[in-house]
């Protein structure tokens, strides 16, 4: 096949960037579709052949991943997100109005070739729902109207202007805020590495540079900094655990595929602070030895590709990235890499299965990724608020950083507040603040004025809170003490006015789509909890499907090879739990709050 120049060299570069060079598949795989449309046979050969893999290998990686077509969609491809956040603020509503609007349905092509439209999973706006996306193009904060707008000049040949930065990110400072990581939210220039540099941008790196690694992971271990991935394991322990005596080339890796329902917080690191990820990698690197990084962000984030690949680029023109940095005979390298859409993938195994071109199966534990990560090798995984949080941890202290959380939950965090509340929005806040003070104060109260029913603490693989628990501090260990977990940060605020059954079933219809099928609990056990919680909500279910839907979600726990089938039990388990009752108010044949077929029309 011949391959047009800009994409030919596009091959080339990314063949000679990895150690192994199937890593170079799924971004491979991706750029030929943006160019070409679809994945047809010819450029599938092509790169199987560039790759020196067979077509088998190729076929089996590209069928894994949803964001990978063999069949053309349109010319502009309009994508409507109905996970929680966006149900809750009119997506379904959204989604049916460009049925009508477009005449087509989910993965349909106009007749003209125009729109494609397709309803998918949390597409990481949480804050700014309802959203969607044309191409890699965010609109948020949408209305029926703006949509109008928005496809007639798509019409006209026309690029709407996107959403500028994720929705609620910039806002005016609250005197609850602690600003740490995001003082350089709405900054201008906030991406430039002269803006950087002239707020204390590099510094930590240059008091890095002059440590023993032994110092700075000391100095990460006094922060009692813990993973903002949603595990929230301490930071430093995991860098201790990398072997300090080992021929093999160790690596870092930035998990930025951030697709936890409710969260989407690293979204505006990336957009508006690339430099201080940069920074963070490069000190973890100095810290456990490791001259290679990999900065793995999710498929839907496309346009954070082109900023951070800008920032890396300024960094190494400064001499922040290569060889011997700041003349301190410690080398650095330091490169993207694109999911292709999967949230299995943001398990840290997966993630390394993905950035090995693969399917994003998890690995069996132990060994773990510290031993035996990427390409066998030594690895450190940390999300990418948690690596972007170690400049400001080396350049004032662990205990600084320590006293601004609470015992064993150091410092601050980017929570992410959506759903039923009059200010959603991302906010940065003490570790143990109270979900109350949040709720009322940071958010602005519940909507409308409407009572509280339910909160999601931490993203949707959490189990619920319900109004009387909401009394509790927004820490790790708290949350968890009242039978939760703080998870991803992403906070879903629920009123009065919400089906908990849909809230279950459209939890459900999310993990059984994600379920990547590997292991029989998990892919036998999302399917058919789906399939009754739609039944049920519909109005066809028995008083003997609810205490089936709780064993069936128990069932699951603690019996798959990675935590995806306990992210679909847990909050399950909760909802029927505590608000049983409405559940047995839908064996009368429909559902007191909202009509029944509000999703199921789209399917």
């Amino acid at each position: 096949m011949q391959l047009s120049p800009k994409l030919e060299n596009k091959f080339n570069e990314l063949a000679g960037r990895y150690p192994v060079k199937r890593s170079a598949l799924i971004p491979m795989m991706l750029y030929a579709q943006d160019e070409l449309g679809s994945l047809g046979d010819e450029v599938l050969e092509e790169i199987a052949r560039l790759l020196e893999l067979n077509t088998i290998q190729v076929e089996e990686t590209l069928a894994y991943y949803s964001m990978l077509h063999r069949k053309p969609m349109g010319r502009n491809h309009v994508q409507v997100c109905t996970n929680v956040s966006c149900m809750l603020r009119g997506g379904n509503e959204l989604y049916q109005h460009l049925q009508h609007r477009l005449g087509i349905g989910h993965k349909e092509v106009s007749p003209s070739g125009t729109f494609s439209l397709e309803e998918v999973e949390c597409m990481g706006a949480c804050t700014g729902a309802p959203c969607m996306q044309v191409n890699y193009d965010f609109y948020e904060d949408l209305d029926n109207d703006k949509v109008d707008q928005i496809l007639e000049q798509l019409q006209e040949g026309k690029r709407p202007r996107p959403s500028t930065v994720t929705a609620g990110s910039v806002h005016e400072r609250l005197p609850s805020e602690v600003v740490v990581i995001s003082k350089r939210f709405g900054m201008k220039d906030s991406r430039k590495i002269d803006t950087y540099l002239k707020t204390d941008g590099y510094q930590a790196l240059e008091k890095a540079l002059a440590m023993t690694p032994d110092a700075i992971i000391d100095e990460v271990k006094k922060s009692n900094l813990r993973g903002r991935g949603g595990a929230g394991f301490p930071v430093g322990m995991k860098w201790s655990f990398v072997p300090k005596d080992t021929a093999k080339p160790k690596y870092i890796l930035a998990n930025a595929d951030e697709s936890e329902p409710g969260t989407c917080k690293d979204r505006p690191l990336m957009e508006m602070d690339p430099h201080q990820l940069i920074e963070g990698m490069v000190i973890a690197g100095k810290a456990v030895g490791a001259h290679q990084g990999f900065i793995y962000i999710r498929g839907e984030y496309r346009y954070i590709i082109d900023i951070m690949d800008a920032a890396l680029a300024e960094a190494y023109t400064k001499g922040y990235l290569g060889k011997n940095i700041l003349a301190s005979g410690f080398d650095f390298d330091l490169i993207t890499h694109t999911g292709a859409g999967a949230y299995e993938c943001g398990e840290e195994s997966a993630l390394m299965e993905s950035l090995e071109g693969k399917r994003g199966y998890p690995r069996i534990k132990p060994p773990f990724p510290a031993v035996v990560g990427l390409y066998g090798c030594p690895t450190v995984i940390n999300n990418a608020e948690s690596l972007s949080t170690i400049p400001a941890i080396i350049l004032k202290g662990g205990e600084w950083y320590a006293g601004l959380g609470t015992p064993r939950n150091g410092g601050t965090r980017l929570y992410s507040i959506s759903g039923h509340v009059n200010r959603p929005g991302i906010y940065e806040l003490p570790l143990g603040f109270p979900l109350r003070r949040m709720i009322e104060e940071v958010a602005g109260g519940v909507r409308g004025g409407k009572k509280l029913k339910a909160v999601i603490p931490g993203g949707s693989s959490c189990p619920l809170l319900s109004a009387d628990e909401i009394d509790v501090a927004m820490d790790f260990d708290s949350v968890a003490k009242i039978g939760s977990m703080l998870g991803s940060g992403g906070t879903v605020i629920m009123d009065e006015d919400t089906c908990m059954v849909d809230v279950a079933r459209r939890i459900m219809h999310f993990y059984a789509h994600e379920s990547c099928g590997w292991c029989i609990p998990c892919r036998e056990g999302t399917a058919w909890l789906r399939k009754m919680l739609d039944r049920f909500h519909a109005g066809g279910g028995t008083e003997e499907d609810i205490s089936l839907i709780d064993e069936l979600s128990n069932n699951m726990l603690g019996r798959t090879f990675c935590p995806l089938g306990d992210a679909a039990a847990l909050p399950t388990i909760s909802i029927v739990k505590k608000w049983r009752h409405e559940f047995e108010g839908h064996l009368n044949g429909k559902c007191a709050y909202q009509a029944a077929d509000m999703i199921e029309a789209a399917r």
